[in-house]
């Protein structure tokens, strides 16, 4: 399977693959303590198998929200439309890989996840007002529990 590396990234995400891969889902430097996630999603247009590293925040029942803050730019990021097109995906966390369905969150639930996203990450509050949009939050729900 031929995995394209992400786009504009400088070999930043291969390397953070590499580690989380090598150290169990762990990683150093400025991402270290912080909970991470794989994502292996599909092109939307392009159909290319992706992997994208992304910090996740749990939210109990085997399910974990990430955020598209695409570091505040004022575009989303471009795995934000591949999980629009194909909700359904594999992912790694830790040693484990397993399925997850992406739900989109908005309205009131976006509002209440959001509050808990900025107490723990603050810069999130300052990636929005960078990106002058609402930064966008999807809800991963784990597929292989009964």
């Amino acid at each position: 399977m031929e995995i394209a590396a992400p786009a504009g990234t400088d070999g930043f995400d291969t390397r953070i693959i590499e580690e989380f891969r090598a150290n169990a889902g762990r990683v150093g430097g400025p991402l270290a303590g912080i909970p991470m996630i794989l994502i292996h999603h599909t092109g939307a247009k392009s159909g290319m198998k992706r992997v994208t590293p992304l910090a996740h925040t749990p939210l109990g029942d085997g399910r974990y929200a990430i955020v598209a803050s695409n570091g505040g730019s004022p575009t989303h990021p471009s795995w934000y439309y591949n999980l629009k097109a194909n909700a359904r995906f594999e992912v790694e966390m830790g040693t484990e890989t397993f399925m997850v369905e992406a739900e989109e969150m908005d309205g009131s639930a976006r509002a209440e996840i959001w509050t808990k996203l900025l107490a723990a990450s603050p810069s999130l509050g300052e990636f929005e007002a960078r990106a002058r949009r609402q930064i966008l939050v999807f809800t991963l729900i784990r597929q292989d529990r009964s």
